[in-house]
């Protein structure tokens, strides 16, 4: 079983039909229970970062959180979900973070043809051998959506990044916590390679 962890974030419908369709078995839960005995875990989410980190406290789902990225389980953040791994957010100034991954949140800013939001399609650099890009080469689309970017303070942790303005870390790997800026569910054949070496996690 999937755990798909709802804190009432948006996309998370998106998550839970692309992980039941690589064959998973997803389930929507914010009991504790649930989540420790899934396989594997997914922090999803569309919003921002300081109403994500109320919702997270308000349904008692932070200790579990950092449970499991402490437990040696796979667990995958997604979007939103990224951002909440780090210390901080320039968009939630003095709201703490879930701070398993060290770094901070920072606005993305708008320079020349570059838009804030950044939508669309973006062409990633693989900066380490990550376990959620085996078998994709360097250079390959993903769908993003965000105006905020994650700066990782370890830069070992660093998979792949994006210029956009600034060279953004948009996926990022710590022993067993992955997370990814960019929608894998929306993301084609290349997306649906990084669910399926997530779930082929163990």
């Amino acid at each position: 079983m999937i755990a798909i962890i709802d804190y009432d974030a948006g996309n998370i419908k998106s998550v839970e039909k692309a992980i039941s369709f690589r064959g998973g078995e997803p389930l929507t839960t914010r009991d504790p229970e649930e989540i420790r005995k899934a396989s594997h875990v997914i922090l999803p989410g569309v919003g921002s970062f300081g109403d994500a980190m109320e919702k997270l406290k308000k349904y008692g789902l932070i200790p579990i959180i950092k449970e499991t990225a402490e437990s040696g389980k796979p667990f995958l953040g997604i979007c939103l979900g990224e951002q909440l791994l780090f210390e901080s957010s320039e968009e939630a100034p003095g709201t703490e973070g879930l701070s398993i991954f060290k770094g901070s949140v920072k606005r993305l800013q708008t320079t020349g043809e570059l838009k804030v939001p950044n939508i669309g399609w973006n062409s990633i650099e693989l900066r380490s051998n990550g376990r959620l890009f085996k078998g994709i080469e360097n250079g390959e689309f993903f769908y993003f959506v965000h105006s905020y970017y994650v700066s990782a303070a370890e830069r070992e942790t660093v998979t792949a990044t994006i210029e956009y303005g600034v060279t953004a870390d948009v996926s990022v790997e710590k022993g067993n916590v992955f997370a990814t800026q960019f929608h894998p569910e929306k993301s084609s054949d290349m997306g649906m390679k990084i669910l399926d070496n997530f779930l082929n996690i163990w």
